[in-house]
């Protein structure tokens, strides 16, 4: 079985490859791509896959643009660590799903599932459109506040007063619009989970950032950026070249 997969971490990618040859000697993966510019351009002139393994999050921003500028009929199954709601829409919209970190297990079990729908219709440009409208559509309940601890008292602090959080010599901590900062007692991952995307994004591993709190971006060696904020940092927050279009179009939208 020919396979395309479709994600711009290489560690990911090169996990996938081994799961997957785990799972069946018989898997070959005929092209890698990284970016939504490079796989429209692939998929215009091939689509000869049996099966599409595709990362959200892409280096230069998300893969359903990669359906809105070329059709693709191959069934695809996403790797993403989106949040339960864009989850419930890919059920919906019978396009299977595998949440990362990737499990040996899930991924045999989807793969599976695959095989045995192949002679049903695939998904197609429709329900990739209905995915998009779902998610968009959309509610979701996002964390208003955290309650945090300062020496003998627990503070509520509204999430929408939080600058930035971070990772501090192995400790998250939030900072306020009012320059204070707070133990939080949580993993960046799950705060990501649980705060607004269009308010709040991971600009690298260790910086989530209100948009409110960036006062500017500059340029930086080899297509990276820095971004300054309000309040200011007391070092450096660099945003990898992989991510720096991500960021962009996150901050004008």
């Amino acid at each position: 079985m020919n396979v395309i997969i479709v994600e711009d971490e290489i560690a990911a990618s090169e996990n996938l490859v081994y799961l997957l040859e785990q799972i069946d000697p018989q898997i070959n993966v005929i092209k890698t791509l990284d970016a939504v510019k490079a796989s429209v351009a692939y998929f215009k002139e091939d689509n000869s896959a049996e099966l599409i393994f595709m990362d959200i999050h892409l280096a230069d921003g998300i893969s359903f643009e990669i359906f809105e500028q070329v059709q693709i009929k191959t069934p695809v199954i996403f790797t993403t660590a989106y949040d339960q709601y864009a989850i419930q829409a890919f059920k919906v919209n019978s396009v299977d799903y595998i949440l990362k970190p990737i499990n040996k297990d899930e991924l045999s079990t989807a793969i599976n599932k695959f095989k045995s729908t192949q002679n049903s219709s695939s998904n197609s440009a429709t329900d990739i459109n209905g995915l998009l409208q779902m998610i968009q559509s959309k509610t979701k309940s996002y964390k208003s506040t955290f309650l945090v601890q300062k020496r003998d008292e627990l503070l509520p602090i509204k999430t929408n007063d939080i600058a930035y959080f971070y990772i501090d010599t192995g400790i998250v901590k939030a900072t306020t619009f009012n320059n204070e900062s707070y133990i939080i007692n949580k993993k960046l991952e799950d705060i990501e989970l649980e705060i607004d995307p269009n308010q709040f994004f991971r600009v690298n591993r260790q910086f989530i950032l209100n948009r409110e709190s960036i006062t500017n971006i500059k340029f930086y060696f080899n297509g990276k950026l820095i971004v300054n904020t309000n309040p200011p940092y007391n070092d450096r927050i660099v945003v990898s070249k992989a991510k720096a279009n991500e960021v962009k179009n996150w901050m004008n939208s």
